[in-house]
């Protein structure tokens, strides 16, 4: 089956009517209207009850298999994950805000599926609408065919730009730090007794962007500032566009295996220092894939030598940056983990020539880290941590940029 027929591009089977009706305000989904059930000995149906239509689009990713609905827009409030998905042939799905404007629907396929029928039933009195897709099995090779996104150039990265490196700041120069709250619409990271991740480090960003404002000297960008799902690659871009001198990743994520809590600082590195982080690692690469990015064709064996060697001559700045912001949280009082600093192949730090680390507040599957990371009072201490830790990186940095001649 074609591509095209998976991007239905706003084709609907709309009546003259609700053609005519303003679709300009976000639609809310119904949750009682709306399921993943089984139809059929090889299919899957998925209603959506929105109120009110809105255009949509359908397309399929492999490796994983993966079919992706956009919306512009839906907000998916009161619709509870396991209460939708009542079909063995769909192994997770995932929803929420996408790029501005737009919402997103992730389901991850067990088996091949293509859209045997689509329908878009709009009321033309009310305007609420109901979505059916009809979904049946096909065999692999034809999925691979019609596979991939629709060609958006710069769906979910910013508008290309022009922009100098930017060079370490000098003398009295406000420090540009580029804060990154883990996770994000679609993307909830991990979730224990009703708390997820990405609302948590949205709060503590905000909270540690005020701190790093009122103490002067810093200018502070964040790649996002509200509920919105961001690509690992977005998230590096915003901070070249932004000509950021520092990244700072925020998490605070769960580990089944294990006793994992208290706070660490990870750099970037191939080889993970230990089990526990290379399992972080590939959490965090999976909310790309979970969110629908596709993958395909991007890896660059050139491109990643040349980064690599870029990497080399930013790398003791920033351990000397993981070491400095690991110092000043365990002043506060931490809790720290028994190993504060570690290493990952985590994609997010990649910036080859922006000292780039990843704070993990704690884990969320630690009772004790849990009540941390809700307590404002604690995170406003680790906010004052990182702060202090940035201030002693900072000083030092420019002693010894000034000993080389830089």
């Amino acid at each position: 089956m074609s591509r095209i027929f998976y991007v239905l591009a706003l084709l609907w089977a709309l009546t003259g009517n609700a053609l005519a009706q303003d679709f300009s305000a976000l639609a809310r989904v119904v949750p009682d209207q709306s399921q993943i059930t089984d139809n059929g000995a090889s299919g899957v149906r998925l209603r959506i009850g929105l109120t009110q239509g809105v255009p949509y689009r359908v397309f399929t990713l492999q490796d994983p298999y993966r079919m992706v609905l956009d919306f512009q827009e839906v907000d998916w409030t009161g619709l509870d994950r396991e209460a939708f998905l009542k079909s063995n042939r769909i192994t997770g799905v995932q929803f929420g805000a996408y790029v501005p404007g737009w919402s997103r629907l992730v389901m991850e396929l067990g088996a091949p599926l293509a859209v045997d029928t689509a329908d878009m039933r709009v009321d033309a009195a009310t305007g609420a609408a109901l979505l059916t897709l009809n979904l049946r099995g096909t065999d692999f090779d034809t999925f691979a065919e019609g596979a991939g996104a629709p060609r958006n150039p710069g769906w979910d990265l910013p508008e290309p730009a022009i922009t100098e490196e930017a060079e370490p700041p000098k003398g009295d120069q406000p420090l540009r730090v580029m804060l990154d709250p883990g996770h994000g619409g679609l993307d909830p990271g991990a979730e224990v007794s009703g708390t997820d991740e990405k609302t948590l480090m949205l709060t503590f960003a905000r909270e540690l962007r005020e701190l790093l404002l009122r103490a002067g000297g810093y200018e502070v960008v964040m790649t996002r500032v509200d509920d919105q799902f961001v690509s690992l690659e977005r998230r590096i871009a915003l901070a070249h566009r932004a000509g950021a001198h520092v990244f700072i990743s925020l998490h605070a994520d769960s580990l089944s295996e294990g006793q994992a809590h208290g706070a660490a600082v990870y750099t970037l590195s191939e080889d993970a220092s230990d089990v526990a982080s290379l399992k972080l690692a590939e959490r965090h690469d999976r909310g790309d894939l979970i969110s629908g990015i596709d993958l395909s064709g991007s890896d660059d064996q050139v491109a990643d030598v040349l980064l690599d060697m870029a990497r080399q001559e930013t790398k003791p700045r920033t351990d000397a940056l993981a070491r400095a912001i690991a110092n000043g949280m365990a002043q506060q009082g931490g809790p720290m983990n028994r190993r504060p600093i570690r290493t990952a192949s985590f994609s997010v730090l990649k910036a080859a020539d922006i000292p780039s680390v990843l704070v993990e507040l704690g884990f969320l599957s630690s009772p004790r880290d849990l009540k941390n990371i809700r307590n404002p009072e604690w995170r406003a201490s680790m906010a004052q941590g990182i702060y202090k830790g940035l201030e002693k990186w900072r000083q030092e940095d420019v002693i010894k940029r000034s000993l080389i001649g830089q």
